[in-house]
């Protein structure tokens, strides 16, 4: 509280390292109107989520956009946030690194060998579904050491990532005030139960993902909404795709869109012995580095296979990449035309697939549609981008240094 001259108190402004009152909800500008008798079950939860927790640094102020407190309870949730998209991405690139890495191949048939030695005197049958069990294992634990990677990679920039996020998000919601845009909380909630429901998860759960609240995703879907509704005032008039941008789009995407690429593609299957043994599988594996390392192309697969015990050449023609099983779609979109894969142990053969090359397939009006709507919006979010620039010179920020390395 500031003294003014005649000895009156007058409210001053907040400062970073202020502390906001226990009865001031954080993240909001005014205090909790305190419910008389007994409250309902959805005013509960929302005092609950407004309060935050009850003392301490993360009621601290730790950034102030023209004078709008952002709190480090704030700060943490968004983090907490914030790691379960990043590294839900950061997860799947690992993962797909990890399938292309040789070694992941050779593992695989240590696997075989090993399932084969230790279970001699089995029928072959029995032996393939310990291997499927095996194999399945093993991918599990390949996605699991993806995903953690992913998090100790992530998660250290999360809290910096996060206050920025917020800084936006303010000025956001600050412009849309001035500009008399309002979003409704229904509509906050309905995009919430949303992203629930694709996710196959109840509101409970989903809230439970996230970090135990709602009220980081809630605040960021509110200023999502309201920033895009100032931009499409303003810019919407000065929006124009051509059908020439349009057919760009389709040709340079639809080749790395695994839906919109056919492959064609052979391959040569090895079956295994029918007493299956480590060293009747080993032989296996040898012939098939044998055949690919006397491969030369496309119009050599079927020669190459001839003579081998149990090879198998098929022409398997165009096939939508969609259709083909991990790990072998991601090894087949991304190998050369005229490649030969690395052997691969698949439903109890050993596997040479080779790409002979690729078609894209004509795009329908759903996918002009589709593209038209991605330009459209590259020129919003370029458009949006540079406003809040603007936004952001002509703003008072001030935060704490260390914030982002807490």
């Amino acid at each position: 509280m500031a003294v003014t001259g005649d000895g009156t108190s007058a409210a001053a402004k907040p400062s970073v390292g202020d502390t906001i009152p226990d009865d001031v909800p954080i993240g909001k500008g005014k205090k909790r109107r305190k419910s008389a008798g007994n409250s309902s079950a959805k005013t509960e939860t929302a005092s609950r989520d407004l309060a935050g927790p009850p003392s301490g640094e993360q009621r601290t102020i730790a950034a102030l956009v023209n004078d709008e407190p952002i709190t480090g309870y704030e700060i943490d949730q968004r983090a907490m946030m914030l790691s379960g998209t990043n590294v839900q991405a950061q997860a799947k690139a690992n993962f797909q690194a990890i399938v292309k890495n040789p070694k992941t191949s050779e593992h695989l048939k240590q696997i075989l060998q090993d399932t084969a030695r230790a279970n001699q005197g089995k029928s072959r049958e029995e032996i393939i579904a310990i291997f499927e069990r095996r194999k399945k294992e093993y991918g599990m634990s390949l996605q699991r050491q993806a995903f953690e990677s992913a998090r100790a990679s992530t998660l250290p920039a999360m809290k910096k990532q996060a206050l920025e996020e917020l800084i936006d998000d303010r000025l956001k919601t600050q412009e849309a005030k001035k500009q008399g845009v309002t979003i409704e909380d229904a509509d906050v909630d309905r995009i919430v139960k949303s992203i629930a429901d694709r996710n196959k998860m109840t509101i409970e759960q989903f809230q439970k993902q996230i970090g135990g609240s709602l009220e980081p995703i809630k605040s960021r879907i509110r200023a999502t909404l309201s920033w895009n509704e100032v931009v499409r005032r303003k810019f919407a008039p000065l929006i124009s795709v051509t059908n020439k941008d349009v057919d760009k789009l389709i040709a340079t995407s639809s080749i790395s869109a695994n839906d919109d690429v056919e492959l064609k593609i052979q391959r040569i299957r090895i079956a295994m012995p029918t007493k299956l043994e480590e060293h009747g599988i080993a032989m296996r594996i040898q012939e098939a580095d044998k055949i690919r390392q006397k491969y030369t192309g496309c119009q050599s697969t079927a020669s190459t296979a001839m003579g081998v015990a149990g090879a198998h050449f098929e022409d398997l023609g165009k096939r939508r990449a969609s259709t083909i099983p991990e790990p072998t779609r991601t090894l087949l979109v991304n190998a050369a035309d005229g490649e030969m894969l690395p052997p691969s142990v698949n439903d109890g053969a050993i596997e040479l697939w080779v790409v002979c090359g690729r078609d894209a397939v004509k795009a329908s009006e759903a996918k002009r549609d589709q593209a038209e709507g991605e330009l459209k919006q590259k020129e919003f979010e370029l458009m949006a981008k540079r406003y809040l620039k603007d936004l952001r010179e002509d703003a008072h920020i001030e935060y704490r240094i260390d914030v982002g390395s807490k």
